[in-house]
């Protein structure tokens, strides 16, 4: 069906910035929510210990179940205050940056296509796109590029889109 509201579940860890996009529905539901929660615990396996706290907002799809799930695995949940969106400004930056990069470029026909282009744009967001907060790393990096002083003089860069010419990721040409 065309033009149906989607909603999507995402979470982001704050330290690393590292992109989870958790699901996409029409409905969601508080038991979509916990089971998107159980599907990124298992994801996360081990680092899931890393985590020490979850920010939510107060939506009531949050359930006492979907915070027992996450308590269960030493979690800690703070809801951010009411109509306080910059208590959250972490995931509000992520949702805007979505919405500009992707969602207002695109029509998007359903759900399934919209898990599509999320799961292409966590990709380039967590493995190339550079964060300022981050030394200019990608949440999936650990080290700096190291770059060859031959490249500083010459500053050859090679353009690749990612999804058609949305998304465009630029490295050093060899």
């Amino acid at each position: 069906m065309l033009l149906r509201r989607i909603y999507v579940l995402i979470f982001i860890e704050h330290g690393t910035r590292r992109l989870h996009i958790a699901g996409a529905t029409a409905n969601p539901t508080g038991d979509w929510v916990t089971q998107q929660a159980r599907n990124l615990a298992l994801h996360l396996d081990t680092r899931l210990e890393l985590l020490a706290l979850l920010i939510r907002d107060r939506d009531s799809k949050f359930t006492t179940a979907f915070d027992a799930l996450l308590a269960s695995e030493g979690i800690r949940i703070l809801r951010s205050p009411p109509q306080a969106p910059r208590a959250n400004a972490v995931c509000e930056r992520m949702m805007g940056a979505l919405r500009r990069e992707i969602l207002d470029r695109i029509l998007v026909v359903n759900t399934r296509h919209l898990a599509a282009l999320l799961a292409i744009y966590a990709k380039h967001y967590n493995q190339h796109r550079p964060h300022q907060s981050r030394h200019q790393r990608p949440p999936d990096t650990t080290t700096l590029p190291i770059r060859p002083a031959a490249d500083l003089a010459v500053h050859r860069i090679r353009r690749h889109p990612v999804h058609g010419s949305t998304i465009n990721e630029y490295q050093h040409a060899a």
